[in-house]
């Protein structure tokens, strides 16, 4: 079977190729414009670089610490040669993105049986595409999924989340529209139980206009699941638009203030030039990032591994 993993892990590193290959362009473009006539990374390559790490959404705070560790290593070395600027930008990258708590992110703590995932993120992000995507994983892993529509202020939520539910062939818990979200949260734990399932997905609206109405929501959401599962939900996944860049920031500051947000997904980055948002995004918010989006089919919604993301950033074309 091991052969079967590698052509699997070979056709996931590839859609990780594709998937990045905007952001890559977009980046080495600028580089090479910046180091044009260089010979050595001085000051300008650096304040060029500085620019073109902000333009690729990185983030300032971000983007700082990177041309610190860059500078710390050309005072080191004494001369550092523009050839050599990306080779060190993917090795500080790299090991940013090690200190930072995604590394070595599983799947989930079979552990906890079921484990109970919430899913938070504002409408249009791709959140209801991401559970699908994720219920047909665990199901490929030979898992028993249960879904939960708890956006019930959205018939169109509920409808795709139906429409999914039936296309992976798991089953889903769903109310009226208008319902308590809380009820619906209560009855898909209870039916997860009753049902020996592995694995409970539940899906929460995604307003932001009234963060205190957010926060009552989702407490409310994990208290009457606790009744059923004491330590529920084990994982709040939020889900981020990677396309949006800044606004993804902007975003995953509400929520981490809404609730305990400790696990990401980056959601859209094939369509995208802005695929430095991760590297920002793991970075400042010290919340590790799970998955990453690629692309349309089932299996584009991958687990984020730090080292291949940045391969792949870094790849010329």
């Amino acid at each position: 079977m091991s052969w079967f993993k590698n052509i699997f892990k070979k056709e996931e590193k590839e859609t990780l190729d594709k998937g990045l290959e905007k952001s890559s362009q977009g980046f080495f473009e600028k580089m090479t414009k910046a180091v044009v006539g260089k010979s050595k990374v001085d000051d300008e390559v650096l304040d060029n670089l500085e620019e073109i790490l902000i333009a690729s959404d990185v983030g300032a705070s971000t983007t700082i610490k990177i041309i610190e560790r860059i500078e710390a290593r050309v005072a080191r070395d004494k001369y550092v040669s523009v050839n050599e600027l990306d080779h060190i930008l993917r090795e500080e990258i790299s090991g940013l993105l090690l200190e930072n708590p995604h590394a070595g992110t599983g799947n989930i703590d079979s552990s906890k049986k079921p484990y109970v995932i919430m899913v938070v993120g504002v409408n249009g992000v791709g959140k209801t595409t991401t559970i699908g995507k994720m219920a047909h994983q665990f199901k490929s892993e030979g898992k028993k999924v249960v879904l939960g529509a708890a956006d019930t202020f959205r018939a169109a939520a509920v409808d795709q989340l139906t429409i999914w539910s039936e296309r992976v062939g798991v089953s889903i818990v769903k109310q009226d529209m208008g319902s308590d979200p809380a009820s619906v949260a209560f009855d898909t734990v209870q039916s997860a139980v009753a049902q020996g399932a592995d694995v409970v997905i539940i899906d929460t609206a995604g307003r932001l206009h009234n963060k205190i109405n957010l926060m009552n929501e989702l407490s409310k959401i994990k208290r009457v699941m606790q009744k059923v599962i004491p330590d529920a939900p084990h994982e709040i996944l939020l889900v981020l638009d990677g396309s949006t860049g800044q606004n993804a920031f902007e975003q995953a500051k509400q929520f981490t203030a809404a609730t305990e947000v400790n696990a990401l997904a980056v959601t859209k980055l094939d369509g995208t030039a802005k695929g430095g948002v991760v590297i920002g995004i793991s970075d400042q918010f010290q919340i590790p990032v799970k998955y990453i989006g690629v692309g349309e089919k089932m299996q584009d919604l991958q687990l984020f591994n730090g080292i291949e993301f940045v391969d792949s950033f870094f790849k010329k074309r």
